[in-house]
């Protein structure tokens, strides 16, 4: 039997001590977070978008070559991988900081410029991407503006596609997160950046360049990092050593970035261990578990036993889990006949004022409507028992 969905204003809080029941994941003593010389830095979880870090994560900070995820992002979308671009005039001026040496006329792939703006931070290949896509640097630039706003990233204008420092060029934290999460969702993106080495090769003439990836973390054994798969380097006087990192274990993915450090490598690698050593996967109610009844209208039985329709985990700290609540909100005196398994409510688990889970609640057995049928139905079985 199919019923509307209503949640009624009952609510219903149950004590922490049925939380911390036998039957979640054993939980270990949360170490402080850890001390990092970054001025500014947020360490999120991939999948969920949920804070587990942050140091001045709002601030705007200039994001130096960390502006290339975006404008790497957008060449995937915008463009086709095979795309021959023809470099013109801009790129060719392009001489400050890490360059590839385009010259006016040279020809690659869209997808040899990306690796090079993705892995070396070429900066006159980002140009080259932007006139390609766009016609003019200009026009790529208000693409990326409204690209991140439509991310969340509200904190962020960018007013070129390398990094090079400007009083109206900046991003935050928290927003290089977003934009690096949304990213790493893009496959070849993802399969850029982890990247070790990449040659390119030229069209329009003999010769090709091999470079290593600027993010040590991946390349550099005083540096590797187990499970790294990304992100990207940025470096320049103004913004300082920056970095986004994003690694992944036991099917768990963490993001960090670390702006204007002393040591990028070892402040990520920090936030890394910190989410992954002590933001862990809880089983907070089993399946099956009973959470009560529900009041039944015209039913052989005046109320039904209500249990949880699957596990309730959450990735949380030991200190999390002193904060758990957990309601339950149920439909009120349900008009029987109610099946085994139909929803009549939701149980939703919260930490600290925010959503953590939630899942159905369902029907343990059977109701049957009040009649003479159904209660001879009822009799029968019983004697048959």
């Amino acid at each position: 039997m199919k019923r509307s969905y209503k949640l009624s204003a009952f609510l219903l809080t149950f004590v922490v001590f049925f939380i911390l029941s036998a039957n979640m994941f054993p939980v270990v003593a949360l170490a402080a977070p850890p001390e990092i010389t970054a001025d500014a830095a947020v360490l999120i979880d991939a999948k969920t978008g949920e804070i587990y870090y942050s140091k001045n994560a709002e601030k705007r900070m200039n994001p130096a070559s960390l502006t290339k995820i975006m404008t790497g992002i957008l060449a995937i979308e915008l463009g086709g991988p095979r795309d021959v671009v023809e470099a013109g005039r801009g790129p060719h001026n392009v001489t400050t900081g890490s360059t590839m040496g385009l010259c006016q006329g040279d020809k690659l792939t869209l997808d040899d410029l990306t690796k090079a703006a993705l892995m070396m931070s070429a900066n006159d290949a980002t140009v080259a991407i932007a006139e390609h896509i766009c016609e003019d640097h200009g026009s790529f630039t208000e693409q990326m503006n409204l690209k991140a706003f439509t991310l969340g990233a509200l904190n962020t204008k960018f007013r070129n596609t390398n990094g090079y420092t400007s009083p109206n060029h900046y991003s935050t934290a928290y927003d290089l997160a977003l934009i690096t999460r949304y990213a790493l969702k893009n496959n070849r993106f993802a399969e850029i950046v982890k990247s070790k080495e990449a040659t390119v090769k030229w069209k329009n003439r003999k010769k090709e360049l091999t470079f290593a990836n600027t993010n040590r973390m991946l390349r550099d054994e005083r540096y590797y990092y187990p499970g790294i798969d990304g992100v990207k380097t940025g470096t320049t006087t103004r913004a300082g050593h920056c970095l986004a990192a994003s690694a992944t274990r036991n099917n768990r993915q963490l993001i960090a970035i670390v702006l204007h450090c002393n040591n990028r490598y070892k402040d990520a690698a920090a936030l890394l261990d910190y989410g992954f050593n002590e933001h862990l996967p809880r089983k907070i109610v089993n399946a099956g578990s009973g959470i009560g009844t529900v009041g039944v209208l015209n039913g052989i039985a005046d109320n039904v036993p209500v249990v949880v329709k699957e596990d309730i985990e959450a990735v949380l700290s030991e200190d999390d889990m002193e904060h758990l609540e957990i309601y339950r909100h149920v439909l009120k005196n349900t008009p029987a006949p109610i099946d085994q398994g139909e929803v009549l409510g939701r149980l939703i688990i919260t930490c600290r004022g925010r959503v953590v889970n939630d899942v159905d609640l369902i029907a343990q057995k059977n109701v049957l409507t009040d009649n003479f049928i159904n209660r001879l139905k009822v009799r029968f079985l019983a004697e048959k028992s």
